[in-house]
Parts: structure tokens; C-alpha cells; sequence
């Protein structure tokens, strides 16, 4: 495979990827593989589902944030992870909304239940480890996702919480422990849960689940919010594949011109429109 140059790649990790940064941000990229990071012991998935409130994201600009998760009834060892997103009654947006976003989590080990893969609809690059690190179940939890991309990987990781709030002594203990993965809590983002939409406060609402998978369906829903969101959005996956496949095929000599081509055709269309947070 013909190897790409450090500001080809730079260009495409950063142009592209900003493009679809509204609704897949939370990531940071790095260069290398994936931090280890271990797994909880004695993790009980039954005790982990249900309301989480995120109270620190690894680069993410979005308030409200709550994750839902929940067994798949009709799978063994699979789970969702819903991710709820809602615009605050005081944000700069003129216009309150919420989103929703559901990936599957799956357990691949049973021995290591704390160990799992996620898998999100937009994800271009497949599916993603999902590490539960610590919990109590009750007050609070640390996660991490890592994903292997051409270029190198991006991470994540989400300081949760059973209410909107955490103590400094719980967030300390967590960011401790990243930093003893190798794992830099300074990238995280403090998520703000205050003055926060109460449920049916939204005004409208777009889901993206595991049935939503391509892209055109995809598109149809940001449509519900506005024509450009779902051109804009459309725009930028498909040319984001395109460019994906090349770098992984090979195709460097290509690579710059579709970045830009996709930058500009998607920004026009997605900046006509309000973007999610």
C-alpha cells in the first residue's frame, strides 16, 4: 500500500471527519494503536443498564447528553446504547431539539463481560472497542471506545453519572485511572447538564438506530429538520467513504483533490442549515 504524507493525512483526518462532526463527535484521533485499557472485574452488565448522564466527553461540544442502555431481548450477549442528545432552553441555537442515536453493544467474551464491541450507524470503519473500566452501578461509571482506523485510531472516553451532577471526588478517581491507561483526561470536555429540556420539552426530534443503517434513510431523517442537513449530510458520508476506501486501497494520488472537493460541496450545504450540536 503506497503510504500517504503526514499533511495528506492530517488533511484528511481533520476536512472529512469535520464533516460529519455533528453527529459523530466525541472522538479525539491519535496516531498508533489503541491504549489498553483494562476492563472491570466481576462486571454485571444487569446492574449497568439503564440512565446514565454524561458529565465529561472526550472532544464534544453537546450539552444534555444521556445515555440509555438496554438489553436486546431477541440476542444473547447484545445490547443497545442509545445516545440522547438534547438542545438546552438557553442555548445559542434559536431552535430546541433533541436526537437520539442507538448503536449495538455486543459482549464477544462472556469471561470478560466488561470487554465489548459497539457498533453506530455512521461509523465508516466498522465496528469499535467498548471498555467498561469502573463502576459502582449506582452513583458512577468510566467507558472507553477505541477504534482502529488506516491513519491510526480514535478514542473516547465518558465520565458517566446516575444524575446530572458527579462528585469532584468520583471525577478524580476516573480521570486518574485513564491517565494510568495512557490515556490523556485533559482531552475530555466537560458536558454541561444544567438548565437541561425536560422530557416531550424537544421540538423536534431525530433518530438514528441500527434499522436506519444507510445512508440515504439516514439522510431522510436529518431532512425532517431541514433540506440542506440531509444533503449536506449525504454529501459528506458518501464522499467520506470514497476517500476511505481510496487511502485504504491505495489511491494516495487522489486522496487531496476529494478532500477538498468534499469539504467545500458539504460545508455550503450543511452551513445552510442549523447542524446538531
Amino acid at each position: 500500500m503506497a503510504k500517504v504524507p503526514c499533511a495528506m493525512v492530517m488533511v484528511l483526518s481533520v476536512a472529512v471527519l469535520t464533516c460529519l462532526a455533528g453527529m459523530v463527535q466525541g472522538h479525539t484521533y491519535k496516531t498508533g494503536d489503541c491504549p489498553t485499557v483494562e476492563p472491570m472485574s466481576g462486571f454485571s452488565m444487569k446492574q449497568f443498564l439503564g440512565i446514565w448522564y454524561v458529565i465529561q466527553k472526550t472532544g464534544t461540544a453537546s450539552t444534555c447528553v444521556i445515555y440509555n442502555i438496554t438489553k436486546n431481548a431477541d440476542t444473547p450477549d447484545e445490547y443497545f446504547i442509545e445516545q440522547i442528545s438534547q438542545k438546552a432552553p438557553l442555548s445559542i441555537a434559536p431552535i430546541k431539539h433533541e436526537y437520539s442515536y442507538t448503536g449495538k453493544l455486543t459482549v464477544t467474551d462472556r469471561d470478560v463481560p466488561a470487554r465489548m464491541t459497539v457498533r453506530f450507524p455512521l461509523s465508516v470503519a466498522g465496528s469499535a472497542k467498548f471498555v467498561v473500566f469502573m463502576t459502582d452501578y449506582e452513583t458512577y461509571a468510566g467507558v472507553f471506545s477505541c477504534q482502529k482506523i488506516p491513519f491510526g485510531h480514535r478514542q473516547s472516553a465518558t465520565l458517566l453519572s446516575r444524575t446530572r451532577d458527579l462528585d469532584k471526588i468520583y471525577v478524580d478517581k476516573i480521570r486518574s485511572r485513564l491517565g494510568s491507561y495512557s490515556v490523556d483526561p485533559f482531552d475530555l470536555s466537560i458536558v454541561n447538564q444544567t438548565g437541561c429540556p425536560k422530557e416531550g420539552e424537544a421540538g423536534w426530534n431525530i433518530h438514528i438506530d441500527p434499522d436506519t443503517f444507510s445512508t440515504r434513510n439516514i439522510a431522510n431523517a436529518f431532512r425532517k429538520a431541514g433540506e440542506a442537513i440531509g444533503d449536506g449530510f449525504e454529501a459528506a458520508v458518501n464522499a467520506g467513504k470514497k476517500i476511505y476506501n481510496k487511502y485504504r486501497d491505495g489511491e494516495s494520488d487522489e486522496v487531496e483533490a476529494d478532500v477538498a472537493e468534499t469539504t467545500n460541496r458539504s460545508e455550503r450545504l450543511i452551513n445552510a442549515a442549523e447542524w446538531l450540536p
